[in-house]
């Protein structure tokens, strides 16, 4: 077993322990296909949680790969930086804690290099936020993953979802209509809680 995948191990002890979310084993096996088909150079991650993605990307993608990641807890952020120190890649990783909002516009305004590859997997009920503010961010060519776009099956349900949910479920179908517009296309993966690949078309694409 490699470095990477004795960690990666043991962050998912560590999230069935402290309940922290990550990838589960649905998506993950559609995630890593996607990271081995891309095989992003510059990666934007929203929702680092306890790095569990990031190293998960960094194993599947080019060995010259840089990944930024922007995480809201305190707690989450030293936890990532903890188990991501002990890997080879923790150069090539930069870990950022505060709000993805206004870490975002910061990026923006400091005209950081634009990402190939943007995955999103923060607060559920922003993701059409985050997807207006990665918008700059994004290289031509580049592709933008969300995970838990289908939320426990309740977005392509035409059952009304928990009292509690209904913010979250309308926030995704509004996401969903968004990444599905034109000049973007999206293909929504069903495995796991359900991701979504959307890239921007361009005119000579069509």
């Amino acid at each position: 077993m490699t470095e990477a995948a004795e960690i990666l191990q043991e962050m998912e002890q560590y999230a069935a322990a402290h309940r922290v979310p990550i990838i589960n084993a649905g998506g993950r096996r559609v995630f890593v296909e996607l990271i081995e088909q891309y095989r992003p150079k510059r990666i934007l991650e929203i929702g680092t949680a306890i790095g569990y993605s990031a190293l998960l990307t960094l194993s599947h993608t080019r060995p010259d790969a840089q990944l930024t990641s922007l995480e809201l807890s305190e707690e989450r952020w030293r936890t990532a930086q903890a188990f991501l120190t002990r890997c080879a890649c923790a150069a090539r990783v930069q870990l950022l804690q505060g709000d993805a909002e206004e870490l975002l516009e910061a990026l923006t305004m400091q005209q950081a290099q634009p990402f190939d590859f943007v995955f999103i997997d923060a607060a559920k009920g922003q993701y059409p936020v985050y997807f207006s503010k990665v918008q700059p961010l994004l290289a031509p060519g580049g592709v933008i993953l969300a995970d838990n776009v289908l939320f426990r099956g309740y977005v392509q349900s035409d059952a009304k979802p928990p009292r509690r949910y209904r913010t979250i479920v309308k926030r995704l179908r509004t996401y969903l209509q968004l990444v599905q517009a034109p000049p973007f296309q999206t293909e929504i993966f069903a495995k796991g809680d359900g991701l979504a690949l959307s890239r921007r078309i361009y005119e000579e694409e069509t």
